[in-house]
């Protein structure tokens, strides 16, 4: 067995650092600039101040205003022109202010991205990485405050991977950017100020979820902020006896359902945790699949998201309510164990 050298040690001590979610964007967005001329980053107020949410700080001081591009407001044109730029070599990186905005640009998402590449018959590869900032708890109101994740998981060609830490927030954006295929990237603007490890340098692997926390009772299965309040309820759990085992799905397509039924194979109960309403959401799939797959269920599986008729309200009191929290995980992961 190879030992680390205490040269390797200092070096990956040196690459690894404490950023919070939002420098940990920055960062990425940077070394993707530094590394390929290739890469450049447009959309709404972009330069302005570092951005709506200061994720591009320094990067138009830096890289200048050829790579770092104010749009005008039209969502479905200038991701268009970033559709042209990625067919003549350039890795556009296109920020949607927020998600809720994604369908202005609907017909460029669905009938053009994920299709150019097969309608060219492989001649060309579509390298557009769409920063899509998402999510509730900012008091942001009904338009600005949807996560948009499941919304178009129906596309063959579109990659789409959410970011629940600081670390995966950095790792997943520059996989993203590295990727020939076109990339919905949800960063969660209820995270930004999280602060945790970061491996400078490293890339995630495609399609590959991650166990945040082993256990052997029930699997959780989460995405985006959903991830940490579940790591937190695993916690409340552990004090009351229950082994919760945390799985951050990362990406939703490719979906890692081998990670998901190799958890519920040993714990035989799953709950899933979906910042979005419960029809049609990527939580479906995941039930269906496994138990066509045939998994030997020890309870139903059980799914904790938003309400079916409710749009995420502006008031605070109201908004905390409607979203999954952590009591309300306890609670689903114990009834799951019939407590």
């Amino acid at each position: 067995m190879s030992t680390q050298t205490e040269t390797e040690a200092t070096a990956e001590a040196a690459a690894t650092t404490e950023l919070t979610y939002r420098d940990a964007i920055n960062v990425a967005l940077d070394d993707a600039m530094a590394a390929d001329d290739a890469v450049l980053l447009m959309g709404e107020d972009v330069t302005s101040d570092g951005g709506v949410f200061k994720t591009n700080t320094g990067l138009v001081e830096k890289y200048g205003t050829e790579r770092v591009r104010n749009t005008p407001i039209c969502e479905n044109g200038f991701l268009g022109v970033a559709l042209g730029m990625s067919l003549v070599g350039l890795r556009p990186v296109v920020e949607f202010m927020f998600a809720d905005f994604l369908p202005s640009a609907g017909d460029v998402i669905v009938n053009q991205l994920p299709k150019y590449r097969y309608m060219s018959g492989g001649q060309t590869a579509v390298p557009v990485t769409i920063r899509s900032i998402c999510g509730a708890t900012g008091r942001f109101g009904t338009q600005h405050s949807a996560t948009g994740e499941s919304w178009f998981m129906h596309l063959p060609g579109l990659r789409i991977v959410t970011a629940s830490s600081p670390g995966s927030a950095y790792s997943l954006l520059r996989a993203a950017i590295d990727d020939p295929n076109p990339v919905l990237f949800f960063e969660h603007k209820g995270l930004y100020a999280r602060k945790g490890p970061v491996s400078r340098g490293e890339i995630a692997e495609l399609g590959q979820a991650a166990v945040m926390r082993p256990g052997s009772d029930v699997t959780i299965v989460a995405t985006l902020l959903m991830v940490e309040r579940s790591l937190a309820a695993a916690e409340q759990l552990a004090g009351e006896g229950i082994d919760a085992e945390v799985i951050d799905l990362r990406w939703l397509r490719p979906l890692d359902l081998p990670a998901v039924r190799s958890s519920v194979d040993k714990t035989g109960r799953l709950v899933v945790v979906e910042e979005q309403v419960h029809a049609a959401g990527w939580g479906a799939t995941i039930v269906s699949e496994l138990t066509i797959g045939g998994v030997r269920w020890a309870s139903a599986p059980r799914r904790l998201s938003l309400p079916d008729d409710l749009p995420i309200p502006y008031t605070p009191t109201l908004e905390d309510q409607v979203l999954p929290g952590v009591e309300g995980i306890v609670a689903t992961a114990r009834a799951s164990l019939g407590r």
